[in-house]
């Protein structure tokens, strides 16, 4: 009894108590009898080791997997003792207690955010930030108009932006809600003579200690160990993504050398039993459990994608330009007036017009307009930021499973052992699948399917069931007895005879085999070793073409005297005769492929991360058009350094056999170089669902999926994220539009304006007429999230570049520039002698229509108005915003701000100003464009 000596290679390398790694637990208890073998696991805490599963753990780690392996190695009289429960189980007072101090049985995930993160999150905002601090300098000057301005923009862009992702939590939240599920719990009570009792209690209720009944359909409430198994089959696809299933049993001391996932006598949360009963000691529960160690250590924030990095780039520029311009204006107005208040004033209202005031409002409309968009094709969008990576994205890594494929089985042929198609074989087939009744998998329903669409008619009425030997996963197959029903009109033709129907894994049912059948003329010979090397060989053949094989056999049974029902055992199947094999495989839907088209078409590459075989995965992925040129498994990943594995995730287009970890570490390899989407829905899933940088789960998927994941499919359909694809690229842009506009407008109008404050020597504008101007721009620009994109600008991924914009400023801004002296050249020469309050209405509306117009010269590469026109929404707005910069003037309005009318010349010579400005900033466009090869 006790632990291996072996078991040392799971323990830390960093020597700790024993009681806080060998054996933690919840009520930090060892057992109280053998000590000699605790002392030996206290040695080999201190001995060196290495680690031979994923890689460097935690401490926390090192503790559960410490604890589970201690347990799965021990008798299970040990195993109460080191719980601190009995085989009756726990006292219901005792239950209560151990909930109090180990809190609810909820596994360790990621909480959605609160109403007040999110709020937090839309208001910290660089640009907000600045909007801010401009507005309380406004106030404190006394300059209320302007400051009410820029906090109605804060506020009108933080509401927009909070009320989008609020909702969307709120939607993703009543998908993810914890379902109440009862576990059926043995609890002891009485005071002199202990009863047990099986109750039913709530997964949360759940405590170490307790000893759950469980039967096929029933989810695990914690890390279990197994007291009694019969016939126990589990799923573990939560935790593998592998969509087979596991045999476990109680009777088994297991091997420190077990990997921890294969361990036949622990079952572990969020698993789930297929079939077969049992009773299991919970040895741990909440965030204890592996389930939830297991991605406790990897959890982190999303690190800021290129956009983001870019606007705080911007933020942080902008900030000394900012205090530059305003000291030389500032100096410039002093100099001139020698009023202090005034020019401070004056220097506000610059900065305030140096900054991008609508960035914020912009890009949370953009992305609440795709986030609008994107719910209409059946997906909730969690986090706005998500959108425009979309349309940055340039991989797709996709499960095959439920994604590719339909989740389904569909029987393909059924042969005879020489490869040609028999009716027999699938009569055989389809009587197994009928009369079996334990452990029904899709594989039977298939079958059945299949018989019955393809017009066969077996007629299972004639036949009656004896007996059935239900699968297990040391056999792999079951069997049926069956007896043909006595016709009363003509009982001289019918047998008494019976016979046992086999079918499951074929290697297994060859094995039974002493005989093989050739079904054209019912010919039964002794099974060859050729025979044996054929089945092997055709089985080969189908197995690489990517199907699932199931063998089918038989054996006629005479019909002992005391012989009745139910009186057969594993003994009667044994010198069998085989038939034949059938073939099935998982159909890849139809929308996959025609999907995987238009992604490819758009530049985004698909890269298929699974858990299931090579083979498998490969003949998926050539039904649905990715290339196979390039495959690997998990295992073969282990052995490459970290360059080579680099360089293989690139080229590698399908990666089988994969485990959570590994799947992590792809998506990193490829962030790289990369911007990188994965669509997972499983527990497996999540460690790449928050490394990647776009998350995509569905509804159907586990909790922590869809609480990791950035957006979450209401349908699997790898359509949805070509439309995801496309509004993320119109969303970035329309904000890389309004991005690049605004720098080169504001850059440009700047050097304007301290061109005209020294011409003029005077303020170009008063803040007042500063800030309405700036306002009304601003207010022209709200519709820009409405505007189309070109085709050509969404068919490739877009990736933000700050020495793009840079370069972007430095060949437009200077454009701007040299309109703004044209203007003022014009005014000194033309209309030399006219006041103060000319100038400033005639340099206003200028720099108003020059601001509007310029939407429409940096909104596309082509010519504007000619070769491409924007939307009617944008349009609108230009032409409100024009008209009332033009009728101010000439309004009680204007004369309140000290405007006056101005003289038709001037507009003629706005009208070949504005031609002028669109000839040269279209050639500007096209050498730009012929240099760069890019334009927004």
């Amino acid at each position: 009894m006790g632990i291996p000596r072996t078991f040392k290679i799971f323990t830390s390398t960093n020597p700790q108590p024993i009681r806080e790694t060998f054996l933690v637990h919840p009520f930090n208890t060892t057992p109280t009898n053998d000590f000699r073998n605790l002392c030996r696991g206290l040695a080999w805490r201190f001995s060196p080791r290495k680690k031979v599963e994923w890689g460097l753990r935690s401490e926390e780690e090192e503790k559960v997997y410490s604890w589970i392996y201690a347990l799965a190695q021990s008798e299970k009289d040990l195993v109460f003792e080191y719980v601190r429960s009995t085989e009756r189980g726990l006292s219901f007072s005792e239950a209560e207690r151990r909930l109090k101090e180990t809190g609810p049985n909820i596994p360790l995930q990621y909480p959605f955010p609160s109403w007040w993160h999110l709020l937090w999150n839309a208001l910290f905002h660089p640009f907000n930030i600045i909007l801010i601090v401009l507005s309380a300098i406004s106030y404190i000057s006394l300059d209320y108009g302007n400051g009410s301005i820029m906090l109605s923009l804060v506020f009108i862009s933080v509401s927009l932006r909070f009320y989008q992702e609020y909702n969307s939590s709120k939607a993703a939240m009543k998908l993810s809600e914890f379902v109440k599920c009862p576990i059926k719990v043995q609890r002891c009570a009485g005071r002199t003579i202990q009863t047990e009792l099986i109750v039913q209690v709530d997964k949360r209720d759940v405590v170490p200690g307790d000893i759950i009944i469980f039967e096929p359909g029933d989810l695990f409430p914690g890390d279990i160990r197994l007291l009694t198994s019969k016939h126990l089959v589990v799923s573990q696809s939560s935790l593998t993504g592998e969509s087979g299933s596991t045999e476990k049993t109680a009777d088994i001391r297991e091997q420190a050398c077990t990997p921890l996932l294969e361990l036949k006598n622990i079952c572990f949360m969020g698993t789930s039993v297929v079939s077969g009963v049992g009773a299991g000691l919970v040895i741990s529960t909440g965030s204890k459990t592996y389930m939830s160690t297991m991605f406790s250590t990897t959890r982190k924030l999303k690190q800021l994608d290129d956009f983001e990095r870019g606007i705080r780039h911007i933020s942080c520029l902008l900030v000394p330009i900012m205090l530059v311009a305003v000291t030389i204006v500032f100096l410039i107005c002093y100099d001139q007036s020698h009023d202090l208040s005034k020019s401070i004033l004056f220097g506000i209202s610059v900065a305030s017009a140096l900054t991008p005031q609508m960035l914020p409002l912009i890009i949370n409309t953009s992305l609440a307009k795709g986030a609008l968009a994107m719910a209409n094709d059946r997906c909730i969008v969690k986090s706005l930021t998500a959108i425009k990576d979309m349309g940055s994205m340039d991989i797709i890594c996709i499960d095959k499973t439920g994604t590719l494929t339909m989740n389904t089985a569909i029987l393909i042929n059924y042969f005879d052992s020489w490869g040609s198609p028999k009716e027999k074989v699938l009569h055989f087939a389809f009587l197994n699948a009928y009369f079996k009744t334990q452990q029904r998998y899709p594989l039977d329903d298939a079958i059945m399917a299949y018989a019955y669409t393809n017009g066969f008619r077996f007629q299972p009425s004639e036949w009656s069931k004896i007996d059935e030997i239900p699968f297990d996963f040391t056999r792999r197959y079951v069997s049926v007895i069956l007896e043909r029903q006595v016709n009363g009109k003509d009982k001289s033709n019918c047998s008494n005879d019976r016979v046992v129907i086999t079918k499951g894994a074929l290697e297994d049912v060859i094995k039974v085999c002493s005989y093989i059948e050739q079904v054209d003329c019912g010919d039964v010979q002794k099974i060859s070793i050729e025979n044996r090397q054929n089945i092997t060989n055709l089985a080969e053949e189908l197995s690489n073409e990517g199907l699932r094989l199931l063998g089918v056999a038989y054996r006629m049974l005479g019909r002992e005297p005391n012989q009745g029902e139910n009186a057969y055992d594993e003994s009667v199947e044994s010198d069998m005769v085989f038939i034949g094999l059938l073939s099935f495989i998982d159909p890849p839907k139809d929308s996959a492929k025609e999907a995987l088209w238009w992604l490819a078409e758009k530049g985004v590459k698909a890269k298929v991360l699974t858990g299931d075989t090579p083979s498998l995965a490969m003949r998926i992925c050539k039904e649905v058009g990715i290339r196979t040129t390039h495959v690997i498994t998990g295992p073969e990943l282990d052995l490459l350094d970290s360059d080579s594995f680099h360089e293989i995730v690139k080229k590698a287009t399908v990666l089988a056999r994969l485990t959570p970890d590994q799947k992590f570490r792809v998506v990193q390899a490829l962030q790289k170089e990369h911007i990188v989407g994965f669509l997972g829905d499983g527990v497996n899933d999540s460690l790449a669902l928050e490394a990647a940088n776009v998350g995509i789960s569905v509804d159907s998927g586990t909790s922590i999926a869809k609480a990791t994941s950035d957006i979450i499919l209401l349908e699997k359909d790898l359509n949805v994220l070509v439309a995801g694809v496309e509004q993320g690229r119109i969303t970035f842009g329309n904000t890389m539009k309004y991005i690049k506009m605004s720098v080169i407008s504001n850059l440009g109008s700047i050097l304007g304006t301290l061109l005209a404050t020294y011409f003029f020597q005077e303020e170009s504008l008063t803040p007042r007429q500063l800030v309405i101007q700036n306002f009304l721009y601003n207010l022209g620009q709200i519709t820009i999230p409405w505007d189309k994109m070109e085709d050509n600008y969404v068919k490739v991924p877009q990736r933000w570049s700050l020495r793009g914009l840079a370069m972007f400023t430095l060949w437009n801004a200077p454009v701007i520039t040299l309109c703004d002296f044209s203007t003022l050249l014009f005014l000194w020469l033309y209309y030399d002698g006219q006041t103060i309050s000319f100038c400033r209405t005639a340099w206003f509306v200028e720099g108003l229509l020059m601001q509007s117009l310029i939407i429409h010269l940096i909104r596309t590469e082509k010519i504007p108005f000619i070769e491409e026109v924007a939307s009617w929404p944008v349009i609108c707005s230009t032409v409100l915003i024009s008209s009332v910069g033009i009728a101010i003037p000439f309004t009680p309005m204007g004369e309140l701000m000290g405007f006056v009318p101005l003289p038709l010349s001037y507009f003629g010579f706005l009208v070949i100003l504005f031609l002028g400005y669109f000839t040269v900033g279209q050639i500007v466009k096209r050498i730009y464009i012929r240099i760069y090869k890019r334009w927004l």
